[in-house]
């Protein structure tokens, strides 16, 4: 479902997803160009049906804040698409190339909500490169996790990685610091959050604290991390905040030429996928088919 079909680029997806048979469009309303292969909610014959469960849906979740907010919830594109997706009349939700990242978040939150393991909604990059694809997590969501949302970010993480690529994920929680090379309180946060992570995730491969040169290059894991199952092989590079994620993923963007694919949200219920407001239509159809697959392939 693309609740934001005023939007151009969203109507250049959509035909994209329909004419290449990648993913089926579904439109809360009829454009004024037709898209041939969409599915146009208000065209359906049980379409009044529907609207109305996502109504009572909406009404269930917001009762506690008023009649206002209420009403204005049922008006609200995101918060429909939000309950159509929890009643499964869809398989993924891909906005926010008009609605900020506030209003996306807030709406899956309120309506959706999140996966029965999950303690928040964090995001990560699927990193193409020419020769693998990696994930960088979080990069778009939470600005300063602490131990315990660090751990769950990674745990997160990995089980996109391995939904999305098939690969086994192995997890780097990058520090500044490599096996006790510096003694930080922050170094000490990226610790807890690999103990945290292997008592949720005791099968997963995850270490740290690790340098991204000793997560990356085998030669320099040999040396730095001798013993470790996942130094110089990681693809999966868990930054330690919100400012190295951001940044380190747009330094392998800009200067690598990696193709970076995201953000994806992780830890809704279902999937629902937030673009940047400054996206292309490639953009969205990229997400929108991550979002299919996510979907589809079980946790």
């Amino acid at each position: 479902l693309l609740p934001e079909a005023q939007d151009p680029r969203v109507l250049e997806a959509a035909n994209g997803l329909a004419a290449e048979r990648l993913a089926v469009p579904v439109l809360l309303s009829a454009p004024e160009t037709k898209i041939r292969g969409a599915v146009i909610l208000a065209d359906e014959p049980d379409s009044h049906r529907w609207h109305t469960q996502a109504d009572d849906v909406i009404e269930a979740a917001l009762a506690s804040k008023g009649v206002d907010a209420v009403a204005d919830g049922k008006r609200d594109p995101l918060m429909q698409a939000a309950a159509l997706l929890k009643l499964g009349y869809v398989d993924a939700v891909v906005a926010g190339s008009v609605a900020t990242t506030a209003q996306v978040l807030r709406s899956g939150l309120r309506i959706l909500g999140l996966e029965p393991d999950a303690k928040l909604v964090s995001s990560c990059f699927l990193m193409e490169f020419d020769d693998r694809v990696l994930t960088f997590a979080d990069c778009a969501v939470v600005p300063e996790p602490d131990a315990r949302q660090l751990a769950q970010i990674a745990v997160s993480s990995a089980a996109s990685h391995r939904r999305l690529t098939g690969e086994s994920p192995k997890v780097a929680l990058l520090s500044f610091s490599t096996r006790g090379s510096a003694e930080h309180a922050l170094v000490d946060k990226v610790r807890e959050a690999v103990s945290i992570a292997r008592r949720l995730a005791p099968a997963l491969e995850v270490d740290g604290e690790l340098q991204f040169d000793a997560a990356c290059v085998p030669d320099i894991a040999r040396r730095k991390a001798p013993d470790s199952g996942v130094a110089g092989q990681a693809n999966v590079f868990v930054f330690p905040d919100l400012n190295a994620g951001n940044i380190g993923y747009k330094i392998a963007e800009r200067l690598a030429g990696a193709n970076a694919i995201g953000p994806i949200l992780q830890g809704f219920a279902k999937p629902w996928m937030d673009l940047s407001r400054g996206c292309k239509s490639a953009d969205i159809v990229n997400l929108a088919l991550i979002a299919s697959i996510l979907g589809q392939v079980p946790a």
